[in-house]
């Protein structure tokens, strides 16, 4: 049942945030004694690079910053999104993003300063200053980037630049968000429906087609009338990267991107091939897609409406924990142990409560228990929400208990790994179990779809924003007639024939804000994938599989996110996660085929 306020929730349906801060005043008071940190950062100026004390020293500053900075973002921010309406908590995050960018501000002298020591004189340091040592892989990651750090005139000039630098994104953000708006869109009863960024999806899954045909069409139409805008904000934003990237010495606008985060340009070329080797599995589904809906002609404005309608499956929170707590038994004890402790030690924020933040997430920062804020409605896709976050804080709590705080974050191209494991785990779990075909229709319906939006789709994402980057490297025009072209094109090669090819898909990537992201979206395809193969590694290998697997969900960023992946017996090097997930794609494929 709904709960009209947050106190008539019993307390084991709310997350606790103890291990942040016990209360608010406790919360003011760490947060006034961190005031004083910026000017012990400045204090270390000039010295770090003269004396290996004085470097430990400002390191291990750094740690205990760190750690009282994230208690303090996650508690100004949990306590927010409890109340979104409540203006203290609002104040409360305002303050810590301020403390947050003076720390910052007084910690930028820091690699420069460090830059100017040679390795011969960093190898002294080491000697002289044995527990240095824990910190030379974080002190490694900056020396790696010297060739491409230039002088400290010529980096306060390229700094100076990056407000103007991030303008195509703002411009694009307010034209986006705030200007641009779609005509109504008329049902097959002729009543109207607000087409909006918010609600275009739901209208996308509406049964009916008249509604889904016009709102899609609205849509486009007013992109279409500002494609050239679109165009000219997006050739800007790949040009402003080109600046950097040329400016840094880098190869190419790619290399410079994934530099930084230590996966080889090779990972991000080796997606796009093997998905394209793939793209017979996607035609298949398109078809077995069209076969479903009953339709003679598939078009955009049928992709993404449910081809099973919904299915009543309904669960209580007690027994969505019960089914996940099943669907995860393959993870072996130690892992279950710990999403036991999860749940029954008031980790999760269950129900929907007027000014809650929507939508779901996990949280978590080094010395505290991650926390999942959920919106719980009893659906099938709240069970999914709920494994998936706790996938999340599984990772985060393993790799803060496992590192010390100067490696216990993981990175991004990781990140969604450790929670898609978990849903393709419920997956496998649901499909041997379930005996009705209807249920069973609408799982794997639910994960076709995820395949199809996180590995097919966002492969053709990041292709078009390689491609682009390329027609600036070359010096070719990013007209709107050209981005359109290609988009186009892409499209036609990744849906293949059994689509119809209507003008308005070419205008899609004017609508599309992960473009101004510089090379982001390729993770989410590489990182499903990875999550796909592990999940089979499991459940066909067990107990190895399971040790190699908590190693990986306990390294942090100990190691690069490649290193960290092989070691879980995943080398996202090679094509062949990508190849086997899209193996087993094909095969679910197959299975809703012959339901058709």
């Amino acid at each position: 049942m709904p709960y009209e306020t947050r106190e008539s929730i019993p307390t084991q349906y709310t997350w606790d945030l103890s291990s942040m801060y016990e209360n608010d005043d406790a919360f003011l008071q760490a947060l006034e004694a961190t005031k004083a940190y910026p000017e012990q950062f400045l204090a270390f100026r000039g010295t770090i690079a003269q004396d290996p004390a004085q470097l430990l020293a400002f390191l291990q500053l750094d740690d205990a910053v760190g750690i009282e900075l994230g208690k303090l973002v996650n508690y100004a921010n949990r306590k927010s999104d409890e109340d979104t309406r409540d203006s203290t908590y609002q104040d409360y995050s305002a303050q810590v993003i301020t403390l947050y960018t003076q720390i910052a501000g007084s910690q930028s002298w820091f690699s420069s300063e460090l830059l100017t020591l040679k390795d011969e004189q960093m190898e002294a340091f080491y000697a002289q200053e044995p527990q240095l040592e824990g910190y030379r892989r974080a002190l490694d990651r900056v020396f790696a980037h010297r060739e491409h750090t230039l002088s400290p005139a010529e980096e306060k000039l390229l700094a100076s630049a990056a407000d103007m630098a991030s303008q195509p994104e703002n411009i694009f953000s307010l034209l986006n968000d705030a200007d641009l708006t779609f005509a109504d869109a008329a049902d097959a009863r002729g009543e109207m429906h607000p087409v909006t960024h918010g609600s275009y999806i739901p209208l996308m899954m509406s049964p009916d087609r008249t509604l889904r045909h016009n709102a899609y069409q609205n849509l486009y139409a007013t992109y279409r009338q500002f494609r050239n805008t679109c165009a000219a904000t997006l050739g800007a934003q790949m040009k402003q990267q080109k600046f950097y990237a040329d400016a840094r010495k880098y190869e190419s606008t790619l290399e410079a991107a994934l530099n930084g985060t230590e996966v080889p340009v090779e990972v991000y070329t080796n997606l796009i091939e093997a998905v394209r080797r793939n793209l017979p599995a996607m035609y298949k589904y398109i078809d077995v897609r069209r076969r479903l809906l009953g339709l003679d002609e598939l078009h955009f404005w049928d992709l993404y409406v449910p081809v099973v309608e919904d299915v009543e499956m309904e669960f209580t929170y007690e027994e969505a924990c019960d089914l996940i707590l099943r669907a995860l038994a393959p993870m072996g004890e130690e892992y279950l142990s710990l999403v036991k402790m999860g749940l029954e030690s008031r980790w999760v924020d269950v129900y929907e409560t007027p000014g809650k933040r929507s939508g779901a997430y996990s949280a978590g920062s080094y010395g505290t228990h991650p926390v999942m804020l959920l919106n719980f409605q009893g659906k099938l896709d709240d069970v999914f929400t709920l494994i998936h976050e706790m996938g999340h804080s599984i990772h985060t709590y393993l790799s803060c208990k496992n590192q010390p705080p100067v490696y216990s974050d993981y990175v991004i191209f990781v990140a969604e790994v450790a929670s898609t494991c978990n849903e393709a785990l419920l997956t496998r779990y649901l499909l041997d179990t379930t005996t009705d075909e209807r249920e069973r229709a609408y799982i794997l319906n639910h994960f076709l779809e995820q395949f199809r939006g996180t590995i097919y789709r966002q492969c053709m994402f990041a292709e078009f924003e390689l491609r682009v980057n390329e027609m600036v490297a070359e010096g070719r025009g990013v007209t709107a007639d050209a981005l359109c072209e290609l988009y186009h094109q892409l499209n036609e090669d990744y849906y293949g024939p059994g689509i119809v090819m209507d003008d308005d898909i070419a205008v899609e990537w004017a609508r599309i804000p992960h473009f101004y992201y510089q090379y982001y979206v390729f993770q989410y395809a590489t990182g499903f994938a990875a999550a796909i193969a592990l999940s089979q590694r499991i459940l066909t290998e067990g107990e190895n599989a399971v040790h190699d697997y908590l190693g990986f969900l306990s390294g942090g960023c100990s190691k690069t996110p490649i290193e960290l992946l092989r070691g879980a017996g995943v080398d996202m090097a090679t094509t062949q996660p990508i190849d086997d997930a899209l193996a087993w794609f094909d095969e679910l494929v197959d299975q809703m085929a012959q339901l058709a």
